[in-house]
């Protein structure tokens, strides 16, 4: 099966180089485009065995799946460059454009095939989160008019860059506000442990790998027990130690609403 790549860039590179590490697609089955040369060439030496060009029409006419990972307001032109070589009848389309919905993605590509008949595209959006780019993406997929076995695929290749989950696209937003933009807030949490650890007189490289580390440990917690946040913590509250008197200063300066109103804000 052969997948073609439009766009190389941050998003779109990653994804290529991931799946063809993975199970799904071959690397020689994977094609990539991008605008100039010198994209081409960082994909080509992270990859040699990638297919690429800046022909977006001949890369799409041999694909099976065509993933659209240009910036949002390209869709549309873009979609129109490729259209005539598309045939929706075989190929399945999947993107990453963050603001694109299933029924404007169908809308750009559907056009009359005969005096009465429209040929409906089979659609699905995907949403990773930037840890793709090293195999740890909190992905979402949603998917109109997809066949079940092509759906279960995209999950499964998907999966093999981190978590793929399907959701309806009601919910996308919210998940991204949780997984696109949490990225950034767990980040955020990370940098402000790292300046505190400074202050408690720790050097800001030590300071740093012990609180990557130990974000990381919280959330293989989580994964590994199913259980919720607030059973963990209770672990490591003892009635009048240090880490209660932490979490409730922290919760005297807001610091769970002011997550909920930042999630909010990203909505």
């Amino acid at each position: 099966m052969k997948i073609t790549v439009i766009g190389s860039g941050n998003m779109g590179g990653a994804i290529a180089l991931g799946l063809a590490k993975g199970s799904v697609f071959r690397a020689e089955d994977i094609t990539c485009t991008a605008r100039t040369e010198k994209t081409l060439e960082r994909m080509r030496r992270a990859n040699p065995a990638l297919g690429l060009t800046t022909d977006n029409v001949a890369a799409v006419r041999s694909a099976d799946w065509v993933l659209l990972a240009v910036k949002p307001w390209l869709v549309e032109s873009v979609i129109r460059e490729i259209r005539p070589a598309l045939d929706l009848e075989r190929q399945l389309i999947l993107s990453v454009a963050a603001t694109v919905s299933l029924d404007q993605l169908a809308r750009f590509l559907v056009r009359r095939e005969a005096e009465e008949e429209l040929v409906v595209p089979r659609l699905i959006r995907v949403m990773p989160n930037t840890a793709i780019e090293v195999g740890s993406s909190m992905t979402f997929l949603c998917e109109q008019g997809a066949e079940p076995e092509e759906v279960d695929l995209a999950l499964r290749a998907f999966g093999e860059l981190g978590h793929a989950l399907l959701i309806d696209e009601k919910k996308m937003d919210a998940a991204m506000a949780l997984a696109s933009c949490g990225i950034a807030y767990a980040l955020r949490y990370i940098r402000a442990a790292m300046e505190g650890g400074v202050e408690l007189g720790m050097p800001a490289g030590e300071a740093q790998e012990i609180v990557a580390y130990t974000v990381k440990g919280a959330a293989d917690l989580l994964l590994a027990h199913g259980s919720h946040p607030e059973v963990e913590i209770d672990k490591v509250t003892t009635p009048g130690g240090l880490t209660i008197r932490g979490l409730n200063e922290m919760e005297a300066a807001g610091f769970s609403s002011a997550v909920v109103r930042g999630l909010k804000a990203s909505k």
